[in-house]
């Protein structure tokens, strides 16, 4: 019988405490101090403190140059949000977080990034909104404005933990602690994104020209990451390709690098040598690839004003391409092949389902209510919370405005235990990479009412 309301595991604790007016000195084992609220360290403690026991367990004799156990995405620890913390709590907590309150957080509408450093939440350089590591977790908020019934406007607000490949458990967990509290801060009417390295949805794509993983990431309390110069880069390597998720739609911009290895047959390349731009259009590739990366071309010579040339595979002039990225006489000329950036994740046609999260019985339950080609807002109840399985496309959680604490402190681990039972159901190894966000009543995004008409 499938239950996701199981029980989580709780380990002695290796850190040491030092109360201090209202707020508590978090020290870990190599001396690393910052200051916690008092709710969000007992949450530490709690939950997210038995991840790291078994990190340290795992250390290697020569501790300077440890890295902590990788978060393991398949695991889904991340289903550690909305746990023993009621949400006036969390508000107060999040009223404390300097990130949040800069002025401008659900204020102004526009992109804000953050990466977790050291359990902290520090904001990510705009020059670099676009670029990420594969090392670590990020938070994402958009903020845009919609007209109201009133005449006036307000702002809808979509937030993403983005969990790089290999980004570690206390990053993935801190970061999906402060999502709540962030969307605390945002009063709960945020739209809240799961978003992983291997398969990105299309919304948060969309946030972005382009995208950059770059290997490596931030130093933690748990590991030493020796920071290399990085070197000058004088040529940079776009590759123009379709999102290869199942029900994707987006066409993807994806900085590689510069080498003839990276080219691929099906996709456009655009490659700035600084004085000049070259286009080269994989034999096979399509005329939506096409498209995206003329208005690349067009965006990257708005500031300054280099030669452009564009290239078909099949004319004999695209050695001059290859040649560019370090190849040589011997290097073929076509039958380019390089694994996408992004994982494909195989789903089989199904049906929509739509399960219940309950307590009106006095005991938290979860069950399907309905399954159909269709599920309709008329299907969905605001006393409770439900989960919508658009087919496998998509993981959607309504949280309904009446719903109990209980319901909507458990949505994502219910969500969580769900992805891993239609993985053992069904064999598919891909199961985890299952998009997964959560709506409010009244808040609800586009792309869930998509879902929904679709």
């Amino acid at each position: 019988m499938f239950s996701p309301l199981g029980a989580i595991s709780r380990k002695e604790n290796i850190f040491t405490l030092v109360p201090r007016e209202g707020l508590c000195l978090f020290q870990n084992c190599k001396g690393l101090k910052t200051l916690w609220t008092r709710p969000a360290l007992q949450y530490y403690y709690t939950f997210l403190q038995p991840i790291h026991s078994k990190a340290i367990t795992n250390m290697a004799p020569n501790r300077g140059l440890v890295h902590p156990k990788e978060y393991d995405i398949k695991d889904s620890n991340v289903e550690l949000i909305g746990s023993d913390i009621d949400h006036q709590v969390k508000y107060n907590s999040a009223l404390t977080e300097p990130a949040w309150n800069d002025g401008k957080v659900g204020i102004e509408p526009g992109l804000f990034i953050w990466r977790i450093e050291q359990f902290e939440v520090i904001p990510w350089p705009r020059e670099k909104y676009g670029q990420f590591c594969d090392g670590d977790s990020f938070i994402v908020l958009f903020s845009e404005p919609i007209g109201s019934n009133d005449g006036t406007e307000k702002l809808v607000h979509d937030i993403f933990f983005w969990l790089g490949k290999h980004t570690s458990q206390d990053e993935a967990g801190t970061a999906a602690y402060k999502t709540v509290e962030l969307d605390e801060f945002l009063k709960g009417s945020a739209t809240q994104h799961r978003e992983i390295q291997e398969a990105p949805s299309d919304d948060f794509l969309a946030l972005f020209p382009r995208i950059s993983i770059r290997s490596g990431g931030v130093e933690s309390g748990f590991r030493h990451v020796e920071e290399e110069e990085e070197p000058k880069q004088t040529l940079t390597l776009l590759r123009v390709f379709k999102n290869p998720a199942a029900g994707a739609n987006g066409v993807v911009v994806h900085e590689v690098e510069p080498t003839w290895t990276s080219l691929d047959d099906t996709d456009v390349f655009v490659l700035d040598v600084g004085d000049k731009i070259w286009v080269w259009q994989g034999k096979d590739c399509s005329p939506m690839e096409k498209a995206k990366a003329a208005q690349i071309v067009h965006d990257m010579t708005v500031a300054k004003h280099p030669e452009v040339e564009v290239i078909a595979q099949t004319e004999s002039r695209s050695r001059r391409i290859v040649d560019f990225l370090g190849g040589d006489d011997e290097t073929p000329r076509e039958g380019f092949h390089c694994r996408k950036p992004f994982t494909p994740r195989t789903t089989n046609k199904a049906s929509k389902k739509l399960f219940r999260l309950s307590d009106a019985s006095g005991q938290l339950s979860f069950g399907l209510v309905k399954e159909a080609e269709r599920i309709l807002h008329d299907d969905l109840e605001s006393d409770d919370v439900f989960l919508l399985d658009d087919g496998g496309r998509a993981i959607w959680v309504w949280q309904g405005s009446g719903s109990s604490a209980a319901e909507k402190k458990s949505w994502l681990k219910a969500a969580q235990a769900y992805v891993r039972h239609l993985q053992a159901e069904s064999g598919n190894e891909d199961a985890y990479l299952t998009p997964v966000a959560k709506v409010v009543e009244g808040g609800e995004s586009r792309a869930f009412t998509r879902a929904l008409a679709a």
